[in-house]
């Protein structure tokens, strides 16, 4: 851990580690050191940059849900740490809504939701981070559906013309990780699968996926064996069927006492032009961006976690549309 604070003994209690300790250990301040200044953060509603938007953010999630914790469940990773290192860290959030805030009035009500976040690390500071929040699961435990909730936003926001912009190619910004991660085996195996379900060959599913395959998909579902799988997948193909799909990271990792697995950054970025998860088509531009866990047994695929910000497609929908 070349470069990184010796209290930490890899790089896995690295990332889990700063995370309990900023948002547990309310030690928000230390995001002065953890984050460097200028960090690009990039999330399905926005892009940012800078640490001091990152510590206002913080405080006023931590304002909202004041409970909240940030139960790491694995950190897939590459690279090394004199050239910088990428965790794909997944983490299960619980939270009470216990404070006003950008999900509106407190509603008390008790949450439960997954997140997977991407950051490069490089001399004990995160320059560059992806992160996707389980937006589907969390407003539907608070009784919204998240086509009502993407409308609400942006009239809270002032209007079509005036909210917040997800994020898309156009308005991304450049940050110092340039890495496309490893060619383990496990991530190479991984993203053909995927790749060959948005080519529309659903047959993967059952050639490469464990009959009794266990999924967490976003939205808050849970699903066992094939047909979950297929669902979910199909309806956001079929919604946006000539959408570009592109893998953007790719890790496959072998570790002690882990199942073989993988991690994938991925995204869908065309039209809106076919009938699936959102309805009716309307020709509205649309980027998803989508992160994937998978982890991999005698019988194939055996447990797969796949995110992306349904809220945020809807907004970009909406904004298209006018329905608000």
């Amino acid at each position: 851990m070349q470069g990184f604070d010796k209290k930490f003994k890899d790089f896995p209690d690295y990332i889990i580690g700063i995370t309990k300790e900023i948002w547990e250990g309310r030690n928000i301040a230390t995001l002065h050191d953890y984050y460097a200044k200028n960090i690009v953060v990039r999330m399905p509603g926005s892009v940012s940059t800078g640490n001091q938007g990152v510590i206002g953010a913080t405080m006023a999630t931590l304002a909202e849900f004041p409970d909240r914790t940030l139960l790491g469940e694995d950190v897939i990773w590459s690279g090394t740490p004199d050239v910088g290192m990428l965790s794909s860290h997944r983490i299960m959030s619980t939270a009470t809504h216990l404070g006003d805030g950008v999900y509106g009035k407190a509603t008390g009500k008790k949450l439960r939701y997954r997140i997977i976040a991407d950051c490069h690390a490089k001399n004990n500071a995160i320059d560059d981070e992806w992160l996707i929040r389980d937006q589907g699961a969390i407003v539907r435990q608070m009784g919204w559906e998240p086509k009502e909730y993407a409308a609400d936003l942006i009239r809270r926001e002032g209007g079509l013309t005036a909210c917040t912009h997800p994020l898309t190619p156009n308005n991304d910004i450049d940050g110092p990780y340039k890495g496309h991660g490893n060619d383990n085996e496990w991530g190479q195996k991984y993203a053909d699968v995927l790749t060959r379900i948005m080519n529309a060959d659903m047959g993967v599913i059952q050639s490469d996926y464990d009959r009794a395959v266990l999924t967490e998909y976003a939205g808050g579902l849970t699903g066992s064996s094939w047909s979950p799988v297929e669902r979910f997948w199909m309806g956001l193909r079929a919604s946006f069927p000539n959408a570009e799909f592109h893998i953007h990271h790719q890790i496959g990792r072998e570790d002690p006492l882990m199942p073989p697995r993988a991690a994938l950054r991925w995204s869908l970025w065309g039209k809106h032009d076919g009938w699936g998860t959102f309805g009716e088509p309307t020709g509205a531009e649309i980027y998803v961006l989508g992160a994937s866990h998978a982890e991999f047994g005698p019988w194939g695929l055996r447990r797969e976690f796949s995110l992306f910000d349904e809220t945020t497609v809807w907004k970009q929908i909406l904004m298209h549309t006018g329905e608000v």
